[in-house]
């Protein structure tokens, strides 16, 4: 089963979603289940994940509503205040829902280098662990080493690090997001997102080359065997249309077994969200 481990729904609102600039005008509309599933079908992908854009549990259940209407969303990772004192709680609620996968938190806009170091953060984490919920690390590069303690703390905890943590791309810069990835990858709970490339190269004026030095890293780092596709779409349009992103992430792979294909696109997916 060939999976899309990595995109979002959202209905625009322009208050909630703030986060989407006068230079993203491709994103003020709505995606749903209709715009995507054609793409999925027209590129052979059967399946995706749907990951939480908003930090609500309104966007949890938004997403979950629409897995239960559309049988080719095969997981959900939702967000929950992993610092509420009643958390434990929540996530028995959650618990019933079988599409569920995990939970998301935006670390990336958390000013505290830190956050995910906090005790009320990391009681949240081990709760996760528990009830058997995946979680998804949204992080910059700068905040890798602090994902990396995480990691070491909760052995058995599955983690996977979206968007190979927003590598700078544009910049050409590689070096010290090499070191950090390579360091986080030594922890074999952490699984990795092939996705958003497109959006940390130029986005005018980007070449399929200027990503393969990050996927090289990335491969090296992870393995086969811990990788993910992901398209991040619609947020891939500002840069890239579908067939464009997926066409960048299927070339570097082209010389990979059909094995090794086989897991990045799919495999890999199915098994750390159990699909």
């Amino acid at each position: 089963m060939r999976i899309d481990a990595h995109q979002h729904f959202w209905k625009f609102n322009p208050v909630r979603d703030s986060w989407i600039g006068d230079d993203m005008q491709v994103l003020k509309q709505n995606f749903l289940p209709e715009h995507l599933q054609p793409l999925l079908q027209q590129w052979g992908i059967d399946g995706c994940v749907a990951v939480q854009a908003d930090q609500s549990e309104v966007e949890t259940h938004f997403l979950l509503n629409l897995a239960a209407s559309n049988d080719f969303i095969k997981g959900v990772v939702g967000w929950i205040d992993l610092q509420a004192e009643n958390l434990e709680e929540r996530l028995q609620y959650f618990a019933q829902f079988g599409k569920l996968k995990g939970f998301r938190h935006i670390v990336q806009a958390e000013k505290d280098e830190l956050f995910m170091l906090r005790p009320s953060f990391m009681r949240g984490i081990a709760l996760l662990q528990q009830f058997h919920f995946t979680y998804d690390i949204l992080i910059y590069p700068h905040q890798l080493q602090a994902a990396t303690t995480l990691a070491a703390q909760f052995p058995e905890q599955k983690f996977v690090l979206d968007h190979m943590a927003k590598p700078p791309i544009k910049m050409g810069a590689i070096e010290d997001w090499k070191r950090d990835l390579k360091h986080l990858a030594q922890h074999p709970n952490v699984y990795c997102k092939v996705s958003g490339l497109v959006t940390e190269g130029d986005w005018q004026r980007w070449k399929e080359n200027d990503f393969t030095p990050y996927l090289q890293v990335a491969t090296e780092a992870f393995g086969t065997n811990r990788l993910m596709y992901g398209s991040d779409w619609p947020v891939c349009l500002v840069a890239a249309t579908y067939e464009q992103q997926l066409g960048i992430v299927q070339k570097h792979f082209e010389t990979f077994s059909e094995t090794e294909q086989a897991q990045v696109f799919g495999g890999n997916a199915q098994q750390f969200y159990r699909l």
